[in-house]
Parts: C-alpha cells; sequence; structure tokens
C-alpha cells in the first residue's frame, strides 16, 4: 500500500529547520505485515528531543529514515501468528520491542531487551525486516516504529492495546514520555515517599519526572530549567522550588535551599552540563539519575573519589526501567484518576506541512510536546 512519510534522508542539516527542511513527506510503499507484525494507522504522534537527535546527528540512524517513535493509533491488520490482539483495536507503540526470551528480557528488563537494541541499531523490525520502500530503496524504521506516517507496520512486541475510550493524541504520550519521565521516579530510583527531589531539564521527558515525584509524594521538588516558562509550568505542576540552569550559581543555590542537596536528582536534558549540575546537587548518600540521551562522544568528568567516601549512586535509566505490558495500563489509570495529569504537557497539534518547523519550536526548549496528527484527526 502507499503511504505518506516523513523520511530523514541526511542527517546534520542546519537549523532553522523550517528553511534547510531535513524531513521530506514523501509517498512510500508499505509491505503489508510480516508474521508477527501488525498493521496501524497512526492517529497521534509526539514529537520528542530523541527524533531531534537523530536529526541533528547526536544520535547517528542510518538513513534514509523515517522518524517518530512515540505514537498511538488503531490496528488495521494482522500478520501471521498474531492471535492476542484485534482489528480496530487502540494501540500505543514502544519504541524497544521485547523478544521475551534473551536474558535481559527473562530478567523482568524488557527495555534493554539485545535483539531489540541491535534491530532499533539497525533501522529494522525485529524481525530484521525492513517494510518501507521508496523507488526499489529500503526506508529504515525509526526505533522499530516510524510514527510520522499516516500508517506503521511493526513488531507485535512493539504494541500494548489501551482501552478505546482513551483520546489517542493523549494515549501518545504514555509510549514515551510518560514511559521514560515517570518510570525514572518509580522503577529506577524507587523515590520514596518525602524524599528531596530535583529535575533538571523540563521538557516532556522531565515534567513527567517531575509529575513522577508528585505522584510518588516527595516532599520537596526542584525544578531547573532555563526557560522560565517552563519553570513556571512546573510550578503548576507541583513544583515547591525553582532555579535557572543558566545562573552561574545554580547548584550552590540548590543546595543551600535544600540544605545540603537532594536526596534524588534526575537528569532530562540530554547534556552532559545538566548530568554534571544534577550530580552536584544531590547530598552525601543521594542518588543521581539520568535519562537524557547526551551525544555518544560526549564524557562526563566525576570526581571518583566521592562515590566511595560519600555513598553516591549514578544510574542510567532507558524507557524508565519499565515493562511498558505492566506499567502504560497502571499509569494511564493513574491518568484517568487525575493523578498523572500528563495531558497538560501537549503544547499544540500539528500536521505534516509545519513538521520541520516544529522541530525547530523543539530545539529552541519553548515546547513541551507536540502531536503531529498524520490523517489530521
Amino acid at each position: 500500500m502507499k503511504t505518506r512519510a516523513a523520511v530523514l534522508h541526511e542527517m546534520e542539516l542546519p537549523p532553522p529547520y523550517a528553511e534547510s527542511r531535513p524531513l521530506h513527506i514523501e509517498e512510500v510503499e508499505l509491505d503489508p505485515p510480516g508474521e508477527g507484525e501488525v498493521l496501524v494507522e497512526v492517529k497521534a504522534a509526539g514529537l520528542c528531543h530523541s527524533d531531534l537527535s537523530v536529526i541533528n546527528g547526536d544520535r547517528p540512524r542510518p538513513t534514509p529514515m523515517a522518524l517518530g517513535h512515540e505514537a498511538a493509533g488503531i490496528v488495521r491488520e494482522l500478520g501471521a501468528g498474531v492471535k492476542d490482539i484485534r482489528t480496530d483495536d487502540h494501540v500505543v507503540m514502544v519504541f524497544v520491542p521485547s523478544c521475551g526470551h534473551c536474558l535481559l528480557c527473562m530478567e523482568g528488563r524488557p527495555a534493554l531487551c539485545e535483539p531489540g537494541f541491535h534491530a532499533n541499531s539497525a533501522g529494522a523490525l525485529l524481525s530484521g525486516a525492513r517494510r518501507l520502500h521508496r523507488n526499489d530503496e529500503a526506508i529504515n524504521h525509526h526505533m522499530g516504529v516510524s510514527a510520522f506516517a499516516e500508517y506503521a507496520v511493526v513488531s507485535r512486541q512493539s504494541l500494548i492495546k489501551v482501552d478505546s475510550e482513551l483520546p489517542l493524541d493523549e494515549a501518545a504520550l504514555f509510549g514515551c514520555a510518560v514511559l521514560t519521565g515517570v518510570g525514572a521516579v518509580v522503577h529506577t530510583a524507587r523515590v520514596p515517599p518525602a524524599a528531596t527531589v530535583a529535575v533538571v531539564g523540563l521538557g516532556g521527558v522531565g515534567l513527567n519526572a517531575l509529575l513522577g515525584a508528585v505522584l510518588v509524594g516527595a516532599q520537596r521538588i526542584v525544578a531547573i530549567d532555563v526557560i522560565d516558562e517552563k519553570l513556571a509550568l512546573a510550578r503548576q505542576l507541583g513544583a515547591t522550588d525553582t532555579f535557572r540552569a543558566g545562573d552561574s550559581d545554580c547548584a550552590a543555590a540548590v543546595k543551600e535551599a535544600t540544605q545540603g542537596g537532594v536526596d534524588y536528582a534526575f537528569e532530562m536534558a540530554g547534556s552532559v552540563k545538566a548530568l554534571d549540575l544534577a550530580y552536584r546537587i544531590t547530598r552525601r548518600g543521594g542518588t543521581t539519575v539520568t535519562a537524557g540521551l547526551a551525544h555518544p562522544e560526549h564524557t562526563l568528568a566525576l570526581q571518583a573519589v566521592s562515590l566511595v567516601a560519600e555513598e553516591r549512586t549514578l544510574k542510567g535509566s532507558y524507557v524508565g526501567s519499565c515493562v511498558p505490558a505492566r506499567d502504560i495500563p497502571r499509569f494511564i489509570a493513574l491518568y484517568r484518576q487525575g493523578r498523572l495529569p500528563v495531558n497538560r504537557l501537549m503544547s499544540d497539534h500539528l500536521g505534516f506541512d509545519d513538521l520541520n518547523a516544529a522541530f525547530d519550536r523543539l530545539a529552541s526548549g519553548r515546547t513541551v510536546r507536540q502531536i503531529l496528527m498524520p490523517t489530521g484527526a
């Protein structure tokens, strides 16, 4: 079948993207779903910094590639062997397909699935196949999803069925931003009630981490960013303190306000400078968690002795250390109870024509979650 998709042919084109237009909206050929695969009509796809990181070259990926990895849609066709979902089911797409039988999957850590990682790195589906083509040239899949498109063929292992009453633009947020941000607090750090928490970087993932801190009952929540509007939003969502990351005395000010630093600091900006700040504002005996994806060549200079002498912990968090099949329904239930108001993070809805300009807005940091509606509905 034919479908429109946003295809990246070349990384590192210069901004503004509204002018250089790295994403080409093209009509491409989409093969039918193979064994264990599903055809989904994409109804909503969030614009995430991980997409921008491919566009600007921070996360190198094979091109041409159809981008988009945070999405929700409706099942339209089942490949052979798919028995546990049906056509017309509503689904959220997960950007790491889990095979279920590698060591990490069997340990309950599907976000680190080895076959899923290798397939994503190669630009393929979990089966190793590529279902997108144009003029006999294969087009790579982004994170096994490629959701900036009207339709996508994905592995069954990339889908979580959700209640059809949940609006699909809201459902899309649970595929990445909610899992990564809330999961980092709940699962990676296991923040206890009455802890002190700081979040450095208030994008979609960072603000979800803030919501996670509110959810678990943190008694003090410090929000840090360079943009005043985001600091104001953070206060509306439950931050007790806000600081500007660009201020030279930011770390000292946070440590003074929190009597030596916070119990848990979360770096969500994808920046080594932000991670350094998060580490410096973590108290003795505390934990620093990073879920930001910095450039692979960037390194962190760390006072190694502090890990021992201060019993510090530095942890990475991928997909919030979540089990998506378990956690997406749980987080949706909390949202519907009003305890995770993730809908307040949606900034704009847009169509294909505005997609490149939307990445300029994302790069500026002055938007939270923009939602592409591929079919305009």
